[in-house]
């Protein structure tokens, strides 16, 4: 892990010294922007034995500047299908079904959720003069990645899921996380048509955080790799500075 960090890193750092020479074009600026973004995405490792996919809804706030630097803030909601593991198992009779307390069959929703958040840097490299705004975008952000499964008991029935006692299934699981993302993002000349897209990547080093679990009848306490690899596209929203640019290059 130390050295896929280390290797972006340095790829990061070389594609920077070769485009920090060129020229800034007559239209730089700088300008706070917010952009909201939608992200399909594929467990890996740990995360892989839990859920099959998800979607991810985000939104960020980031300061970029003249020379193309973006600092600022990132964070998503995550949601999926049903997960892999039966957490409920134990509850089950040899057909498959919870009794409730009316003595009827019990219904009941597992889904995956989860967010992740925190803190970005990164880049845009230009390497069009049409667009002297666009290019390769490359970001990286640590922060938090948290998910669990949720447990909605429609019949409303069933006291072993009441209360408290769901906890003791819904596998709740956080720990620090690292996502990359390189991509394209487009700042149109009349400042109107502004997205991003491209690859993002997520390493959650994580613990399960509850007490107990009923399915296992045990403590899960081993240090977790939650990987997710997937494609996100974004609408950004810039919020342009008075002093970045002249008066004759405003547009409204």
């Amino acid at each position: 892990m130390k050295k896929t960090i280390g290797t972006f890193l340095i790829i990061f750092s070389i594609i920077n010294i070769a485009f920090t020479q060129k020229k800034e074009g007559k239209k730089s600026f700088n300008a706070t922007t917010v952009n909201i973004s939608y992200a399909m995405q594929l467990p890996a490792a740990d995360l892989a034995n839990d859920f099959s996919w998800n979607f991810n809804f985000g939104a960020g706030v980031q300061y970029l500047t003249k020379s193309k630097w973006l600092f600022g803030g990132e964070a998503g909601f995550m949601f999926g299908n049903s997960p892999n593991v039966d957490v409920l198992a134990n509850l089950r009779t040899v057909d498959g079904e919870i009794i409730a307390e009316d003595k009827s069959y019990g219904f009941v929703l597992m889904e995956g959720r989860g967010f992740h958040a925190g803190l970005l840097v990164g880049k845009i490299i230009p390497f069009r003069k049409k667009y002297p705004h666009s290019g390769i975008r490359i970001t990286v952000s640590g922060g938090i990645l948290q998910h669990k499964i949720r447990i909605d008991d429609k019949s409303g029935l069933i006291p072993q899921l009441a209360g408290e006692y769901v906890k003791g299934y819904d596998r709740l699981t956080y720990g620090f996380s690292l996502t990359e993302f390189i991509g394209y993002q487009h700042f149109s000349n009349n400042k109107r048509i502004n997205f991003f897209a491209g690859f993002e990547f997520t390493q959650g080093f994580t613990q399960n955080r509850r007490s107990w679990d009923y399915l296992t009848q045990s403590k899960l306490d081993n240090n977790r790799l939650d990987l997710l690899n997937g494609i996100r596209v974004g609408w950004v929203l810039p919020i342009f500075h008075s002093d970045s640019y002249n008066a004759e290059e405003i547009f409204y």
